[in-house]
């Protein structure tokens, strides 16, 4: 990425939504979960009256194995009762108090929601209606509850429980796999498939999901997160669209099954030799007609500076070339209390679509400037405002700015400010490098994170939005703060961003600006 300008302004580069470059990109890193002792418990039931599942119980010995083989102390439970899994989680859940250790609870079998409630189906359940499932299955929140009240540094649990067809057709099913439930604080909670939608067992030994599992957990020096980003990719891949796994997250720390033997910490020359690496890879992809590319990049850097750009690229690809995947229904528009949705941003822009804006001093809240964007064109994927003077992705995304009011230059290549997906506790990292016209260089990265969802006013109105928070540093000498709000389910740009930066040596206050959505017009309404 390039920039060149004749009056550089922080005040205009948040107005694109981009921020001013920053310093110092290692954030330091807590490792206690890899130093602490690792419990899991591991159930596989197959053996049900209406419909058994050949896969789940080698499934569940398959991970168990694995995870003893990693140095977890492992308890796996085959074709369990329901008095059986309560009594094992329950006391899963003390000796992960009584211990300290991070927990693993894996589970193979059937499934089932009701209420917006998870449950997992013992083999002994002999359910004839869906009103007794609460009665004979187990309710997902006594795992939560014994595994949250441990209060131990992290929680892992794994869902390979959304087998199609749990009671065989005799019982009527108002909604199909398991509900979203946003992961308790230290846990990622990981589905097989995405909620709301059932996969097959599967005809080879282990199901597909575990399958892939398997396979990546054995990645040396791989994060968690990583390893479930590549499950994921493969097995949408390999199911065409129709299975398609999902995963919460609130976890703080990153976690190996094998632990890196380094401290893992790169200098900034060695960081920024990486940074051209990948950069030069998505340069070279980055337009591309076929998912083979994009999906290479995808495994290679799972949570790259590029990887939300990538996802986005590969959907479309996989859609012009007829995948019809699985969709999430809209849980917090449709009242499930557990979750606050997952949205993806709508991108049916139409020429003439119009965002106001103004700016503010945040600390005496004096309007400083206002903007008009107005959509002028659309090529490819690339949105044209006021007749070229800015142009973004269609997620939003900055990729040049020739004019701005007084201020003008040039924004070259694309920084992930805004993802292909949102939902509370979804991480991601932006780098870009720039050039200025004096021939001075510097790059700027952020860590990014949705933290939560709240009611923001703007003069727009009020909106239920995404509330995501930024950090980052520049090699010029400053540390910034980047925090923005959005509703993708109702505008398709962001509704305020707050831009805060700092002298990284003397903590002076060099920038202190919001911007808010004062008005705007969009020809096709987001539904």
């Amino acid at each position: 990425m390039t920039l060149s300008l004749k009056k550089f302004s922080q005040a205009a580069m948040i107005a694109l939504l981009l921020a001013l470059p920053v310093r110092e990109f290692a954030a330091a890193e807590m490792v206690s979960v890899n130093t602490v002792p690792r419990f899991a418990l591991v159930i596989g039931n197959g053996n049900y009256r209406e419909v058994p599942l050949k896969n789940a119980p080698n499934d569940a010995k398959a991970i168990a194995d694995r995870l003893k083989a990693m140095g977890f102390d492992v308890t796996l439970k085959v074709d369990a009762s329901r008095v059986e899994m309560i009594e094992t989680i329950r006391a899963f859940g003390s000796k992960l108090q009584k211990q300290q250790g991070v927990g693993l609870f894996y589970f193979a079998g059937h499934g089932a929601q009701l209420a917006w409630r998870n449950y997992l189906i013992p083999v002994d359940a002999q359910i004839q209606d869906i009103s007794e499932i609460d009665a004979q299955a187990v309710d997902m929140d006594t795992l939560l509850t014994s595994m949250t009240r441990a209060r131990n540094p992290m929680n892992l649990i794994i869902l390979d429980a959304c087998r199609d067809n749990p009671f065989g057709g005799k019982v009527n099913v108002p909604q199909k796999g398991l509900s979203q439930v946003d992961a308790p604080p230290g846990t990622l909670l990981a589905y097989a498939t995405a909620p709301g939608n059932t996969a097959a067992d599967g005809l080879g030994v282990n199901g597909l999901y575990t399958e892939n599992m398997l396979k990546e957990m054995q990645a040396p020096a791989a994060k968690l997160e990583d390893i479930f980003k590549r499950v994921r990719l493969n097995v949408r891949l390999q199911s065409r669209g129709q299975q398609i796994p999902w995963e919460s997250t609130s976890l703080e720390q990153d976690f190996y099954f094998h632990p890196q033997k380094s401290s893992g910490n790169v200098s900034l020359t060695e960081s920024e030799q990486q940074f051209q690496q990948e950069f030069a890879l998505w340069e070279s992809i980055q337009n591309s007609k076929e998912p083979a590319p994009l999906e290479d990049y995808l495994r290679r850097y799972p949570s790259g500076k590029f990887s939300e750009l990538a996802q986005f690229r590969l959907d479309r690809v996989l859609a012009q070339k007829g995948e019809k995947p699985v969709q999430i229904p809209d849980a917090a528009r449709n009242g499930n209390p557990y979750t606050k949705g997952t949205v993806k941003p709508n991108t049916d822009y139409s020429i003439g679509d119009t965002y106001a804006y103004r700016r503010l001093d945040i600390t005496s809240r004096e309007q400083t400037g206002k903007y008009t964007f107005a959509l002028t064109d659309i090529k490819d994927d690339t949105l044209i405002f006021n007749k070229g003077a800015q142009v973004r992705d269609l997620l939003g995304n900055v990729y040049k700015n020739i004019a701005y009011g007084e201020y003008s230059g040039e924004e070259g290549g694309a920084a992930q400010f805004l993802p292909a997906e949102y939902t509370v506790g979804k991480k991601w990292t932006a780098r870009y490098h720039v050039k200025g016209k004096d021939g001075r260089e510097w790059s700027t990265q952020y860590f990014f994170k949705i933290v939560g969802k709240e009611k923001i006013t703007v003069p727009a109105g009020e909106f239920d939005a995404f509330k995501v928070e930024g950090q980052g540093s520049m090699t010029l000498g400053a540390r910034l703060t980047f925090n923005y709000w959005i509703a993708p389910d109702k505008v398709r740009r962001v509704l305020a961003t707050e831009f805060v930066s700092q002298g990284l040596k003397t903590g002076t206050l060099i920038t202190n600006e919001r911007y808010e959505l004062v008005s705007y017009r969009q020809l096709r309404e987001v539904q």
